[in-house]
Parts: structure tokens; C-alpha cells; sequence
């Protein structure tokens, strides 16, 4: 990076089961970190698996990510922001005839409204200072649709042409946009809820974060606009 000037990243969602491989990945390179939370458990959480060393480098913020003045006031409130990692998202299912309105406007709410309203806010302090790095995740399901998943499917194909769609409208302006599309990830709630038998197929935070710290870099600079799978050997 040059001069190791851009080191300060938003990272939403560091303190859930993605995050929390994640963020030591990020930390371990070199880069200051502030992770917006609303569950003071989860936060105290990764507070206990981090060094002491590394949360002298994160910054901890209360913040409803789907409340447009809370999102804003984080993003302004950071001193520096020179990437944006957004790993806030929910996971549903159920067959569509029997799907809940409600639950599938939950599904919008969580993975898209989010994304945008922190990639909103982000651009423009990064369109002030012609610099920037913006990485979302989506899922496989995005590209390869499955039964009883058509509200998570379709939340993160929505993920995948807003940032696409964001790629074009910063191209040039040395400000980046990617989406990751993870497949099943080796996290403690997928293996409480699927057995742990296949666990060695999925995809592990530590892989996504380490793809997550590459997109983020200055070297990074001539990838924009890509939707970039990680499977793992799901």
C-alpha cells in the first residue's frame, strides 16, 4: 500500500460468525478497524478472541445499520474511512406459496437495505477524496438460485447488481466495488443447524477475509465490478 496512508476500513458485521474470522485477518495486516454493533454480548464476544495488541486497532460503535441518520452519523463521525467490508446479511427459507410478506420484506430489509445505506454513505467520502474500496457479500444463491431459498436468493442478487452498479458509476475515480459470493460458511450457527459432517467442504472466514484483505488493497485497484466466487468444495 502506498505509504500505508489507507488503512481504515468499516466493517459491518465483524462481531457475528463470518466477522469473527474475518476481522483477525484484516487486524493481522495492518489495518485500523471500526465495527458498528447492536449486540453488546456478540461484541463482548469478539472483544474476548482479539489481543489486546489488536483492539488498540477497532473501534466499536453502536449503530442501527437500517437507520438511514445512525448510518450516516457513522460514517461521518470516523476520522478516516478508506474501505468499506460489509458483511451484514440474514439467512431465510421456506417455500414461496407459504411465505410470509413480512419475512420477505425482513430478508430485503437486512441484506440489501443495509448494503445500501452504508455504501450510500460511504461514497461520499470517498467521491470527496477520489479514494476507496468497497467490498459486499452475496451468496452463491445468487447465481445458482435453490428451492425454498427464493427471498435469500433474490436479496443477494439484488447485492450483486447494486454493487456491480456501483462499479460503474465510480469507474475511474479510483473507487472500487466487489461482491463476494461465499458458498456454505464454516461458522458456528451452520454447524449447529447442518451437522458437521460436510463442515470440511465449506468455505472458512479466514479464506473470505483473506480475499477480503486483497480487494481492499491499493493493489486491488484494477479489480472493480467483479462478483468473485468462493466455494470452498461445497
Amino acid at each position: 500500500m502506498r505509504g500505508f496512508a489507507h488503512r481504515a476500513v468499516l466493517v459491518t458485521g465483524g462481531t457475528g460468525g463470518l466477522g469473527q474470522g474475518v476481522v483477525p485477518v484484516l487486524l493481522s495486516q495492518g489495518y485500523t478497524l471500526t465495527i458498528p454493533y447492536i449486540d453488546a454480548a456478540a461484541r463482548e464476544a469478539l472483544e474476548k478472541q482479539l489481543a489486546a495488541a489488536e483492539l488498540a486497532n477497532v473501534r466499536f460503535v453502536a449503530a442501527d445499520l437500517n437507520n438511514e441518520s445512525e448510518v450516516a452519523a457513522l460514517v461521518e463521525r470516523m476520522p478516516q474511512l478508506d474501505a468499506v467490508v460489509h458483511l451484514v446479511g440474514g439467512f431465510s427459507m421456506g417455500a414461496t406459496a407459504q411465505f410470509a410478506l413480512s419475512d420477505w420484506q425482513q430478508s430485503f430489509r437486512l441484506n440489501v437495505e443495509t448494503t445500501f445505506l452504508v455504501c450510500k454513505h460511504a461514497l461520499k467520502r470517498m467521491q470527496s477524496q477520489q479514494y476507496g474500496r468497497i467490498v459486499t457479500i452475496g451468496s452463491r444463491g445468487a447465481v445458482e438460485p435453490a428451492a425454498e431459498l427464493a427471498a435469500y436468493c433474490a436479496a443477494k442478487a439484488a447485492v450483486v447488481a447494486f454493487t456491480r452498479a456501483i462499479a460503474a458509476e465510480t469507474k475511474g475515480k479510483n473507487i472500487t466495488a466487489n461482491v463476494i459470493l461465499p458458498s456454505i460458511i464454516d461458522t458456528p450457527a451452520n454447524r449447529a443447524a447442518m451437522g458437521e459432517a460436510q463442515a470440511v467442504n465449506w468455505v472458512s472466514p479466514v479464506a473470505i477475509g483473506e480475499l477480503i484483505a486483497y480487494l481492499i488493497s491499493e493493489g486491488a485497484a484494477a479489480i472493480s465490478g467483479a462478483v468473485i466466487p468462493i466455494y470452498g468444495n461445497a
